[in-house]
């Protein structure tokens, strides 16, 4: 299960006076993505390139299921602020909700580029991988049905990935 990241994570915990998103952060958490969704365009709309808004406008865009919206958003700050982690870390989860695992591999492999402390990131590469092993596991199966050693492979797979539910994690600051 991929992690979605947070930008800035120390910023979230920021006393309202000093973070103009703290409202915004605040609906997030409870998952009042319609309330905003507004409020990140219009302060988006006087602070165009505020790389974090832009960041949460992302998050909320693939919480409401717009997962295009969001991976335009988070592609567009990858070009804008290619330094910073996690818009790469986000396109991952989106490719890999989408089945993409290739695409979710390269972005996790420039996220982790840029900032190679990432933890978040390399367990979602983790992921990934494990997820390919499964695809290419399979695959041995339908060419070699008797293929035990890549039969218990498949096995150890799937039970990784049946505790853990979906294949992407969409909850902010997970």
């Amino acid at each position: 299960m991929l992690a979605v990241a947070m930008l800035v994570l120390t910023v979230l915990s920021a006393p309202a006076a000093e973070d103009p998103l703290s409202n915004v952060k605040q609906l997030i958490r409870v998952g009042e993505f319609d309330k905003a969704l507004p409020r990140l365009n219009a302060f988006l709309k006087e602070n165009p390139q505020h790389a974090e808004a832009r960041f949460l406008k992302g998050l909320v865009l693939a919480e409401e299921g717009r997962a295009d919206d969001a991976q335009v958003v988070f592609l567009e700050l990858t070009g804008d602020y290619p330094d910073l982690p996690e818009p790469h870390n986000n396109l991952a989860v989106l490719y890999a909700a989408r089945g993409d695992y290739a695409l979710a591999r390269d972005s996790l492999l420039v996220a982790i580029s840029t900032h190679p402390s990432y933890a978040t990131a390399h367990e979602n590469l983790g992921d990934i991988y494990a997820r390919m092993a499964g695809i290419a596991y399979g695959k041995a199966l339908e060419i070699d049905a008797d293929n035990q050693t890549a039969r218990v492979k498949l096995a150890m797979v799937r039970e990784l990935f049946s505790e853990r539910g979906p294949a992407a994690r969409t909850a902010p600051g997970s």
